[in-house]
């Protein structure tokens, strides 16, 4: 009869039995330690200030799309045939509220010039899209209402124009579009190349003191207005040209033609918003 214990058995060889098989010590298993707040768990956080960079703006080429992302095709795509894939575009557009905000403050302080060199390694279309727009709705909208003020106080008709939105469209759509393509084109023929990216956000944020500007627009005052157009085309122009003289100055004997020239444009814009939009003629 056994007893209530269990039985131990010596580690003997017996004739016709299996040979008692030793355990092996427990083996303990170690994780490797991870974070499990963030996703994905790599430094890549999808922010521009962070690890992840977009592709610097290079001479040669418009832009370089995200190693792993788009189609076969769109990889397959080089040169400026990237400029058809939406890869292409996908690394300017990844920006947040705080980055947005932070250059439009700068586009305010137009005297420091160091603009063009934090925006070097992560320009962003973003911002320059959304502030063009928002200034074609809000000069288009302004206008037509201090038209509307200055004809209620004259006790005179008021028919509304729509042509005010569609020229604010291509104007300003326009002169941040072609402008730096064409300072970039003149630029790397005198041997100076910037990135094109790059210069659409330099213009794109300088565009943004004309939207406080023509909001004060509305006092019906003619001479303020005129003030207030000046200044706003001197901060702009400022802006510009102060981020890239130092760029363009290894261009050459000629840079400070070409950096009088770029100045002398973004007040020319100033003063054809101020004669088209600011004008009041009544009928």
């Amino acid at each position: 009869m056994m007893s209530s214990g269990y039985t131990t058995l010596d580690n003997q060889k017996m004739s016709g039995s299996v040979p008692a098989v030793s355990v092996p010590e427990q083996v303990s298993v170690k994780f490797s330690e991870t974070v499990l707040q963030t996703f994905p768990p790599s430094e890549a956080q999808g922010k521009i200030s962070s690890g992840y960079r977009p592709p610097r703006d290079a001479d040669d080429s418009f832009s370089k799309p995200a190693p792993g992302t788009g189609n076969p095709e769109e990889a397959r795509a080089t040169g400026w045939m990237q400029m058809l894939t939406i890869a292409a575009y996908k690394p300017y557009f990844d920006v947040d509220t705080a980055d947005v905000l932070e250059r439009i403050k700068e586009s305010l302080f137009p005297f420091k010039g160091n603009f063009s060199e934090k925006t070097t390694d992560n320009p962003d279309l973003y911002g320059p899209f959304w502030i063009c727009t928002t200034l074609i709705f809000v000069a288009a909208s302004i206008g037509t209402f201090v038209t509307y003020l200055e004809h209620k106080l004259q006790n005179k008709e008021w028919e509304y124009d729509i042509n005010l939105v569609t020229w604010s469209a291509g104007l300003f759509y326009g002169y941040v579009a072609i402008v730096p393509l064409g300072l970039y084109i003149l630029l790397k023929y005198f041997s100076a190349p910037s990135g094109l990216v790059q210069l659409w956000c330099l213009y794109g944020y300088s565009l943004f003191i004309f939207i406080p500007a023509s909001c004060l627009s509305v006092v019906p005052v003619e001479i303020f207005r005129w003030i207030i157009a000046g200044v706003a085309g001197f901060m702009s122009a400022s802006f510009v040209a102060l981020n890239l003289r130092a760029h363009i100055q290894s261009s050459g004997e000629r840079w400070f033609l070409i950096v009088a020239g770029i100045f002398l444009l973004q007040l020319a814009l100033a003063v054809v918003l101020k004669l088209y939009l600011f004008t009041i003629t009544v009928g």
